[in-house]
């Protein structure tokens, strides 16, 4: 087990991202956590941008009850600021908000709000620093994500396809596409770090087909590789069938079963790791409280797929999987842009 330790590389790390994200001197900075913020994180966060001569200030809010039938993992739609006006107003009102919230701030309502004023917002994801120190986001990694954002974008159809089973596809046409490369140096712009990897939000009536879930791929909510395989029927965007024998496949059906609403097992995106420093068998070297599994969704190659809400489709829930599948193939319009779980060299 780590040590929940600062140390001056750490903070080093976290200076070097900070001044991607651009923080100037004087630049008032927000540093948003909650009462099960990871402190570490927190505390490194505020050496790091006093060493940049930033006016930094934080807004610290209670994590709030339970509500709930099963945990909440990963979602990236922190409810720390549900009602929270004044401490919303105060994140606005800076010229930078980091964000270290357990959950993140990525699809929480209230963001709008926060960056409706120019603020950018840097989500640190709830992983130890030793990740985040081997996870440092690269200049060229910009460059790379926005070119398969643009190809994403442009394309009609994305087809998914396995030797496992898959076969996936995915109307593209009205979808929501963005890319992640690790910092925000624009008004308004929002990043998490780590980052490396593309997600498109599908409209409403779009994925159809099905999903194997092969051994050693990872359901990120249980921070769990699978030891047999789950296929997955997907229908007019809803898993309508989880087939399979042993764990993996009776914790998939119990915990979206758990939510007692439909959209629990409607898929929320579809996407691509892009990371070429991301590990796929790094959870194996952490004890769970300490990672929160975001390398392993970055990890080249990989086809992340999504579950759960889905604000472009206009459905809601908080029940989430975000599951790395290994070894696919992915194509826009027929043409590739992973083989058999290698990004092509177009994208490296």
């Amino acid at each position: 087990m780590l040590a929940d330790r600062i140390e001056g590389k750490w903070i080093d790390a976290f200076e070097r991202v900070f001044s991607m994200c651009k923080v100037a001197r004087d630049e008032t900075v927000a540093i948003l956590s909650e009462t099960q913020s990871r402190a570490l994180n927190v505390h490194i966060a505020e050496l790091a941008l006093q060493r940049l001569g930033a006016r930094v200030f934080h807004v610290v809010v209670p994590t709030p009850r339970q509500d709930t039938p099963v945990p909440v993992r990963s979602t990236g739609a922190s409810v720390a600021l549900t009602g929270q006006d004044a401490a919303i107003a105060a994140l606005a009102a800076s010229g930078l908000v980091v964000d270290l919230t357990v959950e993140g701030l990525l699809h929480a309502p209230e963001l709008p709000g926060v960056i409706a004023n120019g603020a950018r917002v840097l989500m640190i994801s709830n992983e130890h620093p030793e990740a985040l120190e081997r996870l440092l986001p690269a200049e060229r990694d910009k460059d790379r994500v926005r070119r398969a954002v643009k190809l994403i974008r442009e394309a009609k159809e994305m087809r998914v396809t396995s030797a496992a089973g898959t076969d996936l596809t995915v109307a593209m046409e009205g979808a929501s596409t963005v890319g992640v490369w690790g910092w925000c140096d624009r008004p308004g712009s929002v990043a998490h770090w780590p980052a490396g990897l593309v997600v498109s939000f599908p409209a409403a009536h779009s994925v159809n087909g099905t999903l194997v879930l092969d051994a050693g791929d990872i359901n990120l909510t249980f921070k769990r590789y699978l030891e047999k395989p789950v296929r997955l029927t997907i229908e007019d965007d809803y898993v309508t069938a989880i087939k399979g024998e042993g764990t993996d496949a009776e914790l998939t059906r119990r915990y979206l079963a758990a939510w007692g609403e439909r959209e629990a097992y409607a898929v929320a995106h579809v996407g691509f790791g892009m990371n070429e420093a991301a590990r796929y068998e790094a959870l194996t070297m952490y004890d769970q409280r300490e990672t929160n599994g975001t390398e392993v969704r970055a990890y080249s190659g990989n086809f992340l797929f999504s579950t759960g809400a889905n604000e472009f489709a206009g459905r809601y829930t908080k029940g989430h999987f975000d599951i790395p599948v290994r070894g696919c193939t992915i194509t826009l319009d027929g043409e590739p842009v992973v083989v058999e779980g290698d990004v092509i060299e177009a994208l490296r």
